[in-house]
């Protein structure tokens, strides 16, 4: 068996590298998820009949994608080093999986947009109008939440005395000026997207790297065992 040249040594350190990157992220993105699900202040978005579909099938998928990058940042990790072209083509199969995915909730994200700005106005029109009617502790938090958040008070942007306890705390000038929820949900759509879109290409194309650099490895590793 004839030892891995010096060029395919660096691409075995860069595929290590590139995986122990990409665990390290999927650990963030499952904390994330974990938190979003069990924190006091969101567990409430999650009760109820009227809850968000958005919001819990978004927290519940970056828990599964945490979960996956840890799976597959390992796979990458062992196969590189260990020199495992079974590990290895593992990788680039659940590599391959997460890019596509990735590519659909890009294309359902944008294609949907305006659906899914509608649907999280909803919830925040029911849920504002629920506390009124009850004043429940889980609803008055869920409020907070949101209009804190998002820098807002109220469907209408007037921060009555009823609904100080909710809105960020702010001078009396600022309240005459705070924008309206709904408006602030839909400016924070149309001010962040092109943000998220950019990430999404930028790890795309990290993924595109990494299933190149993993098959180069694979095929260099399988072409030094065949010579005796």
């Amino acid at each position: 068996m004839a030892a891995l040249s010096g060029g395919e040594m660096c691409i075995k350190y860069l595929m290590f590298a590139f995986n122990l990157v990409f665990w390290l992220a999927g650990t963030a993105v499952l904390g994330v998820g974990l938190w979003l699900r069990l924190d006091p202040s969101t567990k409430g978005l999650f009760d109820g009949p009227d809850s968000p579909y958005v919001f819990y099938t978004g927290v519940y998928i970056l828990i599964g994608a945490g979960a996956l990058m840890m799976v597959v940042g390992f796979l990458g990790c062992c196969g590189a080093i260990q020199e495992s072209p079974c590990m290895l083509g593992l990788f680039f199969f659940f590599l391959l999986i997460i890019f596509a995915v990735e590519v659909a909730a890009g294309i359902w994200g944008f294609s949907n947009q305006t659906k899914v700005v509608n649907d999280i106005t909803m919830f925040y029109r029911q849920t504002y109008t629920k506390y009124k009617e009850s004043g429940a502790a889980h609803l008055k938090e869920t409020l907070k939440m949101i209009q804190n958040g998002l820098n807002c008070c109220g469907p209408n942007g007037m921060a009555v005395e009823t609904e100080k306890d909710t809105c960020p705390q702010v001078d009396t000038l600022e309240q005459l000026l705070i924008k309206s929820c709904p408006n602030a949900i839909e400016e924070m759509f149309d001010s962040k997207l092109h943000i998220i879109g950019g990430v999404g290409i930028t790890i795309g194309i990290v993924m595109v790297f990494g299933m190149i650099f993993s098959m180069l490895l694979c095929c260099a590793i399988r072409k030094s065992r065949e010579v005796v």
